[in-house]
Order: C-alpha cells, then structure tokens, then sequence
C-alpha cells in the first residue's frame, strides 16, 4: 500500500511545482527587494472588509453558512466615515513597521478597491464608494512604508470558482456549473489593475490554494505577470507546502519556520531557502471580531518578533479594523508598545539575519555583520546554553556595554546575568565575532 501512496504525493508534488514560472530568474530589482525586505523585520498585515460589519471575523460567510444572495446585503452597511489612510499608516510607521500588507479581496469574494472585473467592490457596492486601496497606497508612498496586497485565490462568491473546493459547500449554489479558465481570466484582470493603477507595490500576498490543492492554478502565467509588470515586486503564497518556481518569499501562518503548531502548517522539510515572513494576530481573529478580546501582551508580541528574527524571518502581524474605518484602540496600543521597544532594540532586530545559535525556548541569536545579539528570554541568573560555543573573549550587556561574565565548557556556555542587568521582556548580550 505504501508505494502507490508514494507516487501519488510525488505525483501532486510534481504538478504543483510544474504550474510555477520554471524559467524565472529574478530580476537585479527583485533581488534588490528581496534583501530590503530581509532588513524590514516588521510589518503590519491588515484584514478589513464588508465582513467587519459582522463583528465575527472574516470566515463569517462560511462559518455561518449565509447565503450569497444575502451576503450580498452586507456591503449596503459598509460605510467607515472615519477610515483615514493617513492616520493608519502613521501609526503602522511609529509602531516600526517597515510596510503594510492589507487585503484587496478575501474569501468571500469582495473587492476592496475599484476594478472594473466585478460590480461586487467597495466603489460601485458600497454607500461609502471610496477606494480605499488607493488612498492607503499615496498614504503609504507618502511615508516611506512599502504596500503589499492580500488577494485571496479562492472565492466563495464567484460563479466560475467551480468546481468547489474544501470551503463554502454550506452557501453553494448547487445549480452552479462554472467555467474555472474564466475563473483564472478574472483573477488576471484583478491583479493587472492592482499592478497598474496603484503605482510601485511590495508585493502579492496570495491565499487559499490550500482550498484545491491539486486545482490548475495558472501559476506560471500569473507569475508571470506580475514580475512582467512589477518586476521589483516579491510574490508569496500562504500554500503550506515547499516554495514554488516563481515565488521570492515563504511565509509561515501564526508558526515559527518548522513548528506547525496548528496542523495546518509547513513541514521543516518544505523549508526553502527564500526570505521568510510570519504572520500574526494580536489577539485570536484576523478580522474584527467584537468578542475577542484575548489581546496578547507586549511580553509576547515582542518576544514573537525576536524569535522571528532569531529565524531570519519577518513578522507580520495584524490588525482587523471596525467596520467604521478605526483600527481597534487595543490594537493600536500594542503597536506603539512595540514602536516604544524597537526605539531602544530596533538595531539588533532591523537588518540582522539569523544568528550562530539556532532558536531555542529561551535563547534566540541574531546576527548584523560580526555581531552577534543573544536574546535571553527567561529570568535566570545563570543561562547554560548546550553545545554552544561562541567565537569570543568578551561579552557586554548591549544596553549599557557593561561586561558580562561567560564561561564555556566542553558541554556548552554558562552566561551569567546580574540581577540589575535583567529585563523582563528580553536580556540583550552581545559580542563580536573573532577570528581563530
């Protein structure tokens, strides 16, 4: 039994990686923003749609099985008088965050910029008939910060999204035939708009092939345009599985590179070698959701950001802003308390790659030309790090430059961290690196 099994995962293996772009070579700008984006370290992911009015996050369509005839009520109510792209993104830029990642189109369907594609958008759809995509891309430009866009691969709301996938069975038309090439037409013409009418982005932020995994998803062409039309842009898809010809990152959904927590995540051996994201919630919901008040503190958004950059990776983490256009003011204060945490730690965070010492529970390394920053996490007087054995005579408390007593052993390194020398987010040694 187990040898057909084998063929066949190599099978679906093969023509997943068989749809990417295979004679993609990045071009001297793509590479450019695939370093920039290694340096950025933090950005602020953003799920916002008609799907807020609900106040049930943003799998509400599915999760409660409504309808699309009256789904499709829900963006007569969508009007956010109060959304102001410029008050959004200076906050995302006094929290530290590098760029924004924000959602033109989810699952259900719905397009949060005007596109001529589909009437189902917030312009020609809503009471409030502004593209809110354009005002957050000049908002952005205006401040230095870079702007990706989230668009969803799967619909739950179009007809062509046939044959279903995985979700959405509950609200299915079942009368629906569809035609999945004018499904894949659509998406094409959405994303040339994004990528001609919105200036220079970041990036695409895909989603949902998780949905039909073994679907014909035009990758190579897809990909194909976006480097053509945006060459400097960085193509990422939330797939779970190896990275594909064509893609310039990998992200990782609320796990740390290789853990898969969740299930649902990517194994260490789908682990590749492109720039890493991960991305976060700050409480439990993507999009607003008005019972979840499970808000992590900034203890453990922090610590989440310096484990990230312990793998090299960014993290995304994200808000889902009130159906009135305001990002939640709990939200808004766990941003500005990591903004107030990088004022004094942002040079071990931004533009470092990971460090000698691989991520462990309570020790992360990073690593900026031949220094090296050991995060310590716990509330130790004494840190054993096994196997561990760094290229160095001195060790100083970052903050204040203070020697720090180290002793190596055949075993690994004891750090000794005095009592006036802790901090209770992180304890931040380091040291330079020195030649044998």
């Amino acid at each position: 039994m187990k040898k057909p099994i084998l063929v066949i995962l190599m099978l679906i293996h093969f023509v997943v990686f068989a749809q990417g772009d295979e004679d993609y070579i990045p071009a001297k700008e793509n590479l450019e923003a695939r370093e920039w984006f290694q340096d950025a370290k933090f950005g602020m992911f953003i799920h916002w749609g008609v799907y807020s009015v609900s106040g049930d996050g943003e799998w509400v369509m599915n999760n409660q099985n409504i309808s699309k005839e009256n789904y499709e009520k829900l963006p007569g109510f969508f009007n956010p008088i109060n959304f102001d792209a410029t008050e959004w993104v200076k906050m995302a830029k006094n929290s530290g965050v590098k760029y924004i990642t924000v959602t033109t189109r989810h699952h259900d369907g719905f397009s949060m910029f005007k596109t001529k594609a589909s009437s189902y958008n917030i312009v020609d759809a809503t009471p409030f008939g502004r593209d809110v995509i354009k005002e957050l891309a000049e908002a952005c430009r205006a401040n230095d910060i870079k702007l990706f866009f989230y668009y969803s691969l799967l619909d739950w709301h179009h007809k062509d999204y046939y044959p279903l996938g995985r979700t959405g069975n509950g609200i299915a038309d079942k009368n629906t035939t569809g035609n999945w090439e004018d499904y894949i037409a659509f998406m094409k013409q959405q994303l040339t708009e994004l990528l001609t009418n919105y200036g220079e982005i970041g990036g695409i932020w895909f989603d949902g092939h998780w949905d039909k995994k073994n679907a014909n998803w035009h990758y190579d062409e897809i990909y194909e345009l976006i480097h053509e039309l945006q060459p400097q842009a960085l193509i990422g898809n939330n797939h779970h599985i190896a990275p594909i010809m064509g893609e310039d990152f990998q992200m990782f959904e609320r796990d740390l590179p290789g853990y898969n927590t969740t299930g649902f995540g990517t194994a260490k051996e789908n682990i590749g070698e492109l720039p890493k994201e991960i991305c976060e919630t700050i409480n439990g919901s993507w999009g607003f959701n008005l019972q979840d008040s499970k808000h992590k503190s900034q203890k453990e958004l922090v610590r989440y950001l310096i484990k990230s950059a312990g793998f090299g990776s960014n993290l995304l983490l994200n808000v889902g802003p009130m159906p009135n256009g305001e990002i939640q003011k709990e939200h808004q204060e766990s941003f500005l308390e990591i903004g107030d945490w990088l004022e004094t730690y942002g040079a071990a965070i931004y533009g470092t790659r990971q460090g000698p010492l691989a991520p462990r529970e309570n020790v992360v390394s990073t690593l900026k030309d031949s220094e090296v920053f050991l995060w310590l996490l716990g509330d130790n007087d004494t840190y054993f790090i096994e196997d561990f054995f760094p290229k160095t005579k001195t060790m100083v408390h970052w903050k204040d430059g203070s020697t720090i007593n180290f002793q190596k052993t055949k075993f690994g390194t004891f750090i000794e961290i005095p009592e006036a020398k802790k901090n209770g987010i992180a304890t931040l040694v380091s040291y330079k690196i020195e030649k044998d």
